[in-house]
């Protein structure tokens, strides 16, 4: 049950709408190869390479969400940060699936992700085994089946999940590093490539990307920063936007890596921190002035700010390229937001997407041959929270374009630079709404 096609035994039945299955799990036997699987699986045919969804269970004890998002495509999955759980559920929402896991004690958790496959009506619902070897035989023990219609999610009856995931650029494939019941944004990879920091409730909070309990970062009198925050180059020191002071409105600090007392850089608000210069000398950032969005750029020891756009219409996102040439924004001077760039004096601004959606959030890989974006359907305006999006990646020499990963987010998924040090993944923030 992987790449393009499936070969397992099913046991199903045909349903519609949205519905949950669940059930206990476990193998008989020690089994011969560790990627065997017991699944809970919606398809939409018995065909060997159908779209599908399944919770799958591994020998090994790895638990993933896998989907195949297309007839004849490759299969991909979410990996869960809990092994070996003894009870699994899978939920179809529309096109939405999504998966809780269950220890011992029979609580389910949100297992974090969820991912879009659109199965027409009906399709087949049930459990399933492989044991990914063709000579070999597996059993699994599916108990206390549950096969449920899921009722309507009101937002006012739920709440709101926010999960940290990490994208492996090569293969699409996405793991989860941590879950919460609440809201938390816009991840930044360290350069030691071993943490991540994210900001929740006003806070910067570091978390190692294997999961773990997050810590919170001492940023001294700042604890209503936003989204837009970043690390500098040289991995010492960190800037934050915060509005703590003054009029409540966004500033500008920096403060160093580890914590301590923050150092105001720009002295006009509201001014948010998008981009820091390769050579650690200056800052880009989206500033307000008399009622008109625009990219600013501000020596790191504070100073005079310079725009550096003039175009009716918001600019946003500013990042630089990693040799210091360009700086990349999101511009909707053509009336809806796409991708464009500049000089990094703000000079040959030139458009990069030409496309139906409304692209934010350029960020460029460390070795500048790709850019990762956020995209919102063409009938949403500006960049609101929960919404269907997509994260895309375009190549820089030829402008194809490959989806990442289809999710539920917008605000706060991916406002700020968030490349692993290496270019091999992206960290991103997608949320689910869940019943109470």
């Amino acid at each position: 049950m992987w790449s393009a096609a499936d070969e397992f035994q099913f046991v199903w039945k045909k349903v519609a709408g949205d519905v949950t299955l669940t059930a206990d799990i476990s193998f008989i036997g020690k089994g011969v190869n560790e990627h065997r699987k017991a699944v809970l699986m919606l398809r939409q045919s018995l065909d060997a390479d159908s779209a599908y969804a399944d919770a799958a269970l591994h020998g090994s004890g790895l638990t993933s969400l896998q989907y195949r998002e297309e007839k004849g495509t490759a299969t991909h999955e979410i990996q869960a940060n809990v092994s070996a759980p003894k009870r699994l559920r899978i939920e179809k929402r529309g096109a939405y699936f999504s998966m809780s896991l269950a220890g011992a004690d029979g609580d389910f958790h949100p297992a974090g992700g969820s991912t879009r496959v659109a199965l027409k009506e009906p399709f087949y619902v049930g459990i399933g085994v492989c044991s990914h070897d063709k000579n070999v035989v597996e059993r699994a023990v599916f108990s206390n089946v549950e096969l449920k219609t899921a009722a309507p999610v009101k937002a006012a009856q739920s709440t709101l999940y926010s999960t940290l995931e990490i994208v492996t650029v090569a293969s699409t494939d996405r793991r989860v590093v941590y879950v919460a019941p609440e809201r938390f944004e816009a991840p930044n990879w360290m350069p030691d490539g071993k943490n991540l920091l994210f900001n929740r409730n006003g806070r910067i909070e570091k978390i190692a990307v294997t999961g773990g309990t997050p810590q919170i970062i001492d940023t001294g009198f700042a604890i209503r920063c936003n989204n837009d925050h970043g690390i500098s180059p040289d991995g010492t020191q960190l800037v934050i936007s915060d509005q703590s002071q003054e009029e409540h409105r966004s500033l500008v600090y920096i403060v160093p890596i580890g914590g301590g007392s923050p150092r105001r850089i720009t002295q006009k608000s509201p001014s948010y921190w998008h981009g820091w210069s390769p050579d650690g000398k200056t800052l880009a950032f989206v500033g307000e002035r008399n009622g008109e969005f625009d990219i600013y750029a501000i020596s790191a020891a504070s100073g005079e700010e310079t725009r550096l756009t003039t175009a009716k219409g918001l600019d946003d996102g500013p990042e630089y390229s990693p040799d210091g040439k360009y700086i990349y924004f999101n511009s909707e001077r053509t009336g809806h937001m796409q991708i464009w760039r500049m000089r990094a004096d703000g000079s040959e601004q030139e458009q990069v997407t030409f496309d139906e959606y409304n692209n934010w959030f350029p960020h460029i890989s460390p070795d500048g041959l790709q850019m990762v974006f956020l995209t919102y359907e063409a009938s949403v305006t500006g960049h609101p929270e929960n919404k269907d999006v997509m994260l895309l990646l375009m190549s820089l020499k030829d402008k194809k374009v490959i989806v990442l990963a289809k999710l539920f987010g917008g605000q706060g998924t991916i406002n700020v630079p968030s490349w692993s040090p290496d270019g091999r993944q992206v960290a991103f923030v997608s949320y689910q709404l869940l019943a109470d």
